[in-house]
């Protein structure tokens, strides 16, 4: 294997190995965009103690009888990869999250996206973590549930969303002082 030299952002060089790369090619380098964090980012200072501590409110609510592209839409828009699902009755509660695993099983099983409605992809009693759960409870809800968003509740009903890489982030986090 041959060697490469590489300048950091800070000025310094750095020598490696180069993989030989594909036949008859140049060797493949290991690249490090400019402007790359070189260190890890800071932790916060003290852990999330309770899914309340790392709930997101949903950035955008779709109703049950919208298309399903109108989620996709929202997502995208958002920034989001999931969306609290509103009721039709009783003053339009949250009845569910529809996620873009959903959306990829709709487009995957040949269904128009276009003509779709949210309710037909909606599971009838969705599992929800109360806010006072531990973030421990909610990745091992996350996990036997297969799940990559959940739905947060108190005692007045759905607070927002949880998602895999904060419950994952607030479990890497330093233990409280």
């Amino acid at each position: 294997m041959s060697t490469f030299k590489q300048n950091t952002p800070d000025g310094r060089a750095e020598r490696g190995l180069a993989h030989p790369g594909p036949a008859g090619g140049p060797p493949l380098r290991p690249s490090t965009p400019p402007g790359a964090a070189q260190e890890p980012s800071p932790r916060p200072a003290r852990a999330p103690a309770t899914v309340a501590d790392i709930t997101r409110p949903s950035p955008a609510t779709v109703a049950e009888y919208d298309h399903v592209a109108a989620a996709a839409y929202l997502m995208k828009h958002a920034g989001s990869a999931a969306v609290v699902v509103l009721g039709a009755q009783h003053g339009n509660p949250p009845i569910g999250v529809i996620t873009e695993a959903d959306i990829a099983r709709t487009v995957a099983d040949g269904m128009d996206v276009n003509t779709t409605r949210i309710h037909d992809l909606l599971t009838a009693h969705p599992a929800a973590i109360p806010a006072a759960a531990s973030i421990r409870d909610a990745a091992r809800t996350m996990v036997n549930g297969g799940f990559r968003q959940l739905p947060v509740a108190d005692g007045t009903g759905w607070i927002g969303i949880v998602d895999i890489a904060d419950v994952c982030g607030a479990l890497l986090a330093p233990p409280a002082a």
